[in-house]
């Protein structure tokens, strides 16, 4: 939002706030909702430790600042109310279905944790989208809450400060920017950064305070030539605004590009306001009549508006001074849209209906919610979640002249799913811009493409490479799930019927005897279609069976010859019975319903207590443990995957690889080692060499107890003055 947010001291502030933009209604609902948050909020304290009473002002004086409706600014008066023992009911009869459906879809959403269990982390987040479906304003208010949250962050703990920041990066910034608030997404995306990246963030502000006044300068030259080059071809923009880029984007141009911050010459924005959409495109002309515009960075999205409505013409010049400069060419009216995107003309006046675009921004909404409710894996789903947040780059046209969004390298199925998932099933080629090209080829901006279909086509397993969306790759991996569960069905039948043939028995007359239950009781499956298809995907062992097959007094003659095996032949291969299952480590893993497998780390990622990890269920091997986003584990079939987490029992060592660079002067060597073992942290392996920059660059093998132990250790070397930078790999 240009302007700075103003808060309320108390309700009489908040009324006169509202009454500034909502002329004649009647704001009693205010008084009301404010005696009500008062007689269940008065010494509840937030958790920055402020009054609770305080935060639900702040959220809704925030809410009355982007000019929302009367019923959304109760509701962010009433958003913990039910928390606090106020019954559903009660908000119905006092303030109407509406506010009552708002502050319920909140009270879902403050369920949403990070680090809660994958399947309970996901049904959260599934509760949460539906909740925005049944009315986008939940998300306003969520959104609303969420940034008071993070300008208080501060007197929370490290942990805390961390969780909260990750969730803010990678759910509620998309979701602002996907509402098209702009100024809400660069605020959460810069406070996130600030706990997220901490040394990062703080020097970069040191090298761009450091630079202030020699780029203030350059602004002020810049929006003066500007001024002079349009008003010689008769163009007289309404204002010109030079304002610098926040820092989480320019971070990410430093770490994408792999460049240090002074070789960012477009760390700087400027956005040119005319009268007229023809203004825009006479502006764009005399821009690119006297600077040269960079290949490729030439955008339209007024002819071509985003699906959050936003419209505006981007170019990127070579300037004055032969820097690159950005700049944004729009009307008033687009740029109100572009700052606070939704807020900016939806029904902030009672009884006004949502605009037409903004109602097709809506449908959308429910057509993503509709669709991630149909995928099932907890991690697929919360994988898809973020897929489908992502910020578009690239715009392609269908032959009817609608516009669809991609990420960068998006292929033709990607377009195929997007319009529909039997297209995308079925998708044999495609026709861009009238000429055929392959599925492998890449979409470009402004392409308009035609998809072609046959009935004999099906998904294929490459698809997966070639896709970028989070959708086209939902919908691939559940064609081959099912193609994949059909297949396990036929071999688990297979093993089943020779395995039962040793105990003079079928599958079909366990089914009429009813000791098909006791069976699937035994195994934790859920039919028999369930067992049969595990069985033959591996994830129900043979030996596992066969166990269960056999009759009860036989099962625990074995059961005790097993008990009395020596423990210590399991552990020299680095895996414990189930009962702990310590996958050779002193931190268990704990897999719920899961018995006689072999757990073990796995070493291609190296997972330590306190990462998210994932179980892989391999042929044979039992469960190899991965951290939830290794990229091994990623490749494989997520119907293998199980639900996996630590459990503590004592301290011990877990290997982890970390990397460090540094200044490269004498005595670096000691002085990292130093470092390092201060940390109680046990060095195994450490190797370096320099490099041409002159820079000592080390490859170091550590024992460390946990996530946090590392994170301690890892902070510790990059407050050393001569290090660089210091990563787990």
């Amino acid at each position: 939002m240009e302007n700075e947010l103003i808060d309320a001291v108390n309700q009489e502030g908040l009324k006169v706030l509202t009454r500034g933009y909502l002329h004649g209604i009647d704001l009693d609902p205010i008084d009301k909702a404010w005696e009500l948050a008062v007689s269940v909020h008065t010494d509840k304290k937030h958790f920055s430790g402020t009054p609770y009473l305080d935060h639900t002002l702040h959220v809704a004086s925030i809410l009355a600042s982007m000019h929302l409706d009367l019923d959304t600014i109760v509701a962010g008066l009433l958003h913990g109310v039910l928390k606090e023992g106020v019954e559903l009911s009660e908000l119905r009869k006092e303030f109407g279905e509406s506010v009552a459906t708002i502050v319920d879809g909140c009270t879902r959403i403050t369920k949403v944790h990070y680090n809660s269990k994958l399947t309970h982390q996901a049904e959260n987040v599934r509760k949460m989208l539906l909740a925005i479906a049944t009315d986008v304003r939940v998300l306003l208010v969520k959104l609303a809450d969420r940034l008071q949250d993070m300008c208080l962050l501060d007197t929370v703990e490290k942990e805390r400060q961390l969780e909260i920041s990750r969730e803010t990066k990678d759910l509620y910034a998309p979701l602002a920017s996907r509402l098209g608030i702009d100024w809400m997404k660069r605020e959460l995306e810069d406070l996130s950064f600030q706990y997220l990246y901490p040394d990062e963030y703080f020097e970069l502000v040191s090298q761009l305070e450091s630079s202030l006044a020699e780029r203030q300068s350059y602004v002020d030259e810049v929006i003066s030539i500007f001024y002079g080059k349009l008003a010689e071809s008769n163009v007289k923009p309404r204002r010109i605004i030079g304002r610098p880029k926040h820092l989480y984007s320019i971070y990410k141009k430093l770490i994408a590009q792999r460049i240090p911050l002074e070789r960012v010459y477009d760390k700087v924005a400027f956005r040119i306001i005319v009268n007229t959409v023809k203004e825009c495109y006479e502006a764009l002309g005399i821009i690119h009549a006297n600077w040269s515009p960079v290949p490729g960075r030439i955008k339209d999205f007024i002819s071509v508006p985003k699906a959050n409505n936003y419209q505006s013409m981007h170019t990127t010049v070579v300037g004055p001074r032969d820097h690159f400069i950005e700049i944004q060419i729009r009307t008033e009216g687009m740029d109100r849209v572009a700052q606070e995107g939704v807020a900016a003309h939806w029904a902030y006046k009672e009884g006004q209906s949502a605009s037409d675009n903004d109602a097709r921004l809506f449908r959308e909404l429910k057509s993503l919610v509709k669709m991630l409710q149909e995928v099932e894996d907890p991690r697929e789903f919360l994988e898809s979640v973020h897929g489908e947040l992502y910020t578009p780059e690239v715009y392609a046209l269908t032959p009817a002249g609608e516009v669809k969004e991609f990420p960068v390298k998006s292929s033709p199925i990607d377009f195929a799913y997007s319009i529909h998932t039997e297209v995308g099933d079925h998708c044999v080629g495609a026709k861009v811009n009238g000429k055929l090209v392959p599925l492998k080829y890449s979409i470009q901006n402004g392409d308009i493409i035609e998809i072609f279909t046959s009935k004999n086509q099906r998904p294929r397993r490459g698809w997966l490479e070639l896709v970028k969306t989070s959708r086209a790759r939902s919908r691939v991996r559940s064609w081959l799930r099912r193609e994949e569960r059909d297949k396990s069905l036929n071999i688990g039948r297979e093993i089943c019927e020779k395995e039962l043939k040793h105990y003079q028995t079928t599958l079909k007359k366990i089914v009429k005897s009813g000791h098909v239950k006791v069976l699937l009781k035994d195994l934790h499956c859920n039919s028999l279609e369930d067992m049969l298809a595990k069985i033959g995907s591996g994830m129900i062992t043979i030996p596992h069976l066969v166990k269960t097959l056999q009759p009860p007094e036989i099962r625990k003659e074995q059961d005790a010859r097993a008990l009395s095996k020596d423990a210590s032949d399991l552990t020299k291969q680095g895996v414990t019975s189930t009962e702990h299952k310590k996958a050779g480590t002193g931190s268990s893993i704990y897999i719920d319903g899961i018995d006689d497998m072999m757990v073990k780390i796995s070493r291609c990622c190296n997972p330590v207590p306190g990462d998210p990890i994932m179980g892989f269920i391999t042929n044979g091997r039992g469960i190899s443990i991965h951290k939830a986003e290794c990229v091994n584990l990623l490749a494989t079939d997520p119907q293998r995957w199980i639900d996996v987490e630590w459990t503590r029992t004592q301290e011990t060592g877990h290997r982890v690889e970390i990397q460090v660079s540094a200044e490269n002067r004498k005595g670096i060597f000691a002085d990292i080692s130093s470092a390092i073992s201060a940390d109680d942290a046990n060095i195994v392996e450490i190797a370096a060499h320099t490099t041409p920059a002159d820079t000592a660059d080390f490859h170091i093998v550590v024992e460390v107890e946990d996530l946090g132990h590392l994170q301690r250790v890892l902070l510790h070397l990059r407050q050393m003055k001569q290090v660089i930078s210091a990563r787990r790999t």
